[in-house]
């Protein structure tokens, strides 16, 4: 049974049915027309208080609160219930009174974007798509190859050319159809969107795509969940990076829906993080102003977005939770990579950490104070981009097979 009442445009406030439109507000436009999933929180509410009763441990024990029609969709991969770690060493380094790290690199395709694709995918089967795309940097591309993979759907991925050679291996090996474009993420999202108008595939683009967001927010329905049970002390702040808006605007729903449905009194607030080489939400931010595009120069791949897609809900997570934006350089992010697995054998990717580099930021800066609590979300694996691991760590020490080399080293 689902739930859900009704889209409702961001824009505009116009309302729809569920099966009345695949993507976005039609008087709006792609650009600004942007979706809401609305639930009859009501009889929600009936289903899941005083808790969730499903023993189902995946994303999938929160369908009430997902826009599932048919169930027989579902792919067999375990999506979510990814493990959430109280790390008191790198609380220490970061000058927080306590760390949580939610490690998303344990999804099936090693990154939080399964969340979506998951969703994705299964609402492709109920539309009968004879195939799926998206445009992507990497990991949601990757993620999407994979649940294609799992239900037999042919898919056709556009990244840019930037994208990480191992994020690359995985859309082969899955059996995608893959187009590099030679040009930005911003140009093969374009292009990804043309192409699917013209033959009609369906829309993975998650900032087009509405149903998208509603795997997402499954990561802070799990994170209060996993929190409660432990008898923990809730965050004052969730930390996560920032691309296109679309996971941060996820995580706030999440945390919004787990107040409505009263699981909590308070919601945490966002701290959102992005790349200092590309920054074009906390710009808006701090000087009050609509978006303004820029050019992307950052290590981090997978925030390495200039025009982000779904700027009103990203933005409408910071405002809504009374959060902040940071930026943090390539060099932090460097910083955050190897602090992470130093600290807590948790391995990252470099937009994957940026949570951890932002937290610093955040309490130098005086955003996060030292009494507070932070979850960082980690975003994907480390083995996603080896390159940048080596880069920021250094390469191993060569020697000859003798004892006497190693003490030459040790000395």
């Amino acid at each position: 049974m689902s739930f859900v009442q009704k889209l409702v445009c961001v824009c505009c406030g116009r309302e729809y049915r569920d099966d009345e439109l695949n993507y976005y507000c039609p008087i709006c436009g792609y650009q600004t027309g942007i979706l809401d999933v609305k639930y009859d929180y009501d009889a929600v509410e009936k289903v899941v208080n005083p808790k969730f009763d499903s023993k189902d441990r995946s994303m999938w024990r929160y369908l009430p609160l997902l826009p599932v029609r048919d169930a027989t969709h579902i792919q067999h991969l375990q999506v979510g219930w990814t493990p959430l770690y109280s790390a008191p060493r790198l609380a220490v380094e970061l000058g927080v009174a306590q760390c949580y790290i939610k490690d998303e690199g344990r999804n099936p395709t090693a990154s939080f974007k399964d969340r979506a694709s998951a969703v994705g995918v299964m609402k492709a089967l109920e539309k009968k798509a004879e195939r799926i795309t998206c445009a992507s940097t990497g990991n949601a591309a990757s993620s999407l190859a994979g649940f294609a993979a799992a239900a037999g759907l042919p898919a056709t991925i556009f990244v840019p050319k930037r994208a990480p050679q191992a994020k690359l291996a995985q859309l082969l090996v899955y059996g995608a159809q893959v187009f590099v474009v030679e040009g930005t993420y911003d140009e093969a999202w374009e292009l990804c969107m043309e192409a699917s108008e013209e033959f009609g595939w369906y829309n993975r683009n998650c900032a087009i795509n509405p149903y998208l967001i509603e795997g997402k927010k499954t990561v802070s329905l799990e994170l209060i969940e996993q929190i409660l049970d432990e008898q923990g002390k809730l965050p004052d702040w969730v930390v996560v990076s920032v691309g296109d808006g679309c996971t941060v605007g996820g995580v706030w729903k999440g945390l919004w829906e787990m107040k409505r449905l009263g699981f909590i009194s308070e919601v945490p607030k966002i701290l959102g993080v992005q790349a200092d080489g590309c920054k074009p939400f906390l710009t808006a931010w701090q000087d009050n102003k609509p978006l303004i595009p820029v050019a992307a120069n950052t290590i981090a791949d997978s925030i390495a977005v200039g025009h982000p897609r779904n700027f009103y809900k990203g933005m409408q997570a910071i405002h809504e939770s009374q959060g902040s934006f940071v930026a943090v350089t390539d060099e932090e992010i460097g910083w955050a990579m190897r602090t992470l697995a130093r600290a807590t054998a948790v391995f990252g990717e470099p937009a994957g950490v940026a949570g951890i580099a932002g937290v610093r930021a955040a309490v130098q800066s005086g955003i996060i104070n030292s009494a507070e609590t932070v979850a960082v979300i980690i975003t994907g694996n480390g083995l996603k981009d080896i390159q940048s691991a080596i880069q920021f760590t250094g390469a191993p020490k060569r020697i000859a097979p003798s004892i006497t080399a190693v003490k030459e080293v040790l000395r």
